[in-house]
């Protein structure tokens, strides 16, 4: 495989949710800059429709990421006023649950036990989703997050916002460069996070905790990123007659690229 597995700092139980929080409200904000909901939502139109799909389990979705305003532009689509959003992680934050729920909104909920994305028997049924966090997955549990969406005949989709291309030395040589970008690029972005809370603030201008760990886990996330000929490899013996994969550019509505997808999807 090209990937190499990386540690980031949000893949430890003992991360401070607090700084866990700060980082995935960053994530947030780049996913708005990049517009990534437009082209989730361009995607995910297409695949709720043609299956007949009313409900998404974002698997993954920490703080909640750019799915909250996905499905606000999917509701904007004829026929896709009634999907419904149910994000899960595996360290579920209990004050992200309240949040969610202070909003009202009957469409958007937050699950509030623990939901590991190997084991999907025990998931609510709808559309899964896995945005930008595929690549956390060491290769062992990527292919069980695959096995176990087909034996148990649940449609997957997975997206990256970007694709492992660039060549490992070169990858090397930049970090230092990369890192120094990405630390700054966090002084600006703080501002525009949404409900900025005082700790976001302490720990990014006063204490740089979170700058430090968001250039790291941004940057060692582009080698962990599972090219499209890795995905052959973990997709190795999940084709059947009842189940099939596809895998590609997701596109924007003008056509153009940002990021790729696979989607496992049962046939009948």
């Amino acid at each position: 495989m090209k990937r190499i597995q990386l540690f980031e700092f949000e893949d430890f139980s003992w991360f401070p949710s607090s700084v866990r929080t700060g980082m995935t409200n960053l994530i947030a904000v780049l996913h708005r800059m990049m517009g990534i909901s437009e082209v989730l939502s361009h995607l995910l139109a297409g695949i709720l429709k043609e299956n007949n799909l009313n409900q998404i389990v974002d698997l993954g979705s920490g703080s909640g990421g750019c799915m909250p305003d996905v499905l606000g532009q999917l509701h904007q689509t004829d026929g896709l006023q009634d999907v419904r959003l149910l994000m899960t992680d595996l360290y579920p934050n209990k004050k992200i649950i309240k949040k969610f729920s202070a909003q009202g909104n009957p469409k958007i909920s937050y699950y509030t036990d623990p939901v590991n994305a190997t084991d999907l028997s025990q998931v609510p049924a709808g559309l899964k989703t896995l945005v930008n966090s595929f690549h956390h997955m060491p290769p062992k549990a990527a292919r069980q997050i695959l096995k176990t969406a087909k034996d148990n005949n649940e449609p997957i989709l997975i997206y990256e916002m970007a694709e492992n291309k660039m060549p490992l030395l070169l990858w090397w040589l930049l970090l230092p460069i990369s890192l120094a970008i990405l630390v700054m690029m966090v002084f600006f972005m703080t501002p525009f996070v949404k409900n900025l809370t005082f700790k976001q603030v302490l720990f990014t201008y006063l204490i740089p905790v979170i700058p430090i760990c968001y250039a790291w886990d941004g940057q060692a996330s582009l080698p962990r990123m599972y090219a499209m000929k890795d995905l052959d490899v973990l997709l190795k013996g999940l084709h059947s007659d009842t189940y099939s994969w596809s895998k590609g550019p997701a596109l924007k509505a003008n056509g153009k690229p940002l990021g790729t997808y696979l989607l496992g999807m049962p046939k009948d």
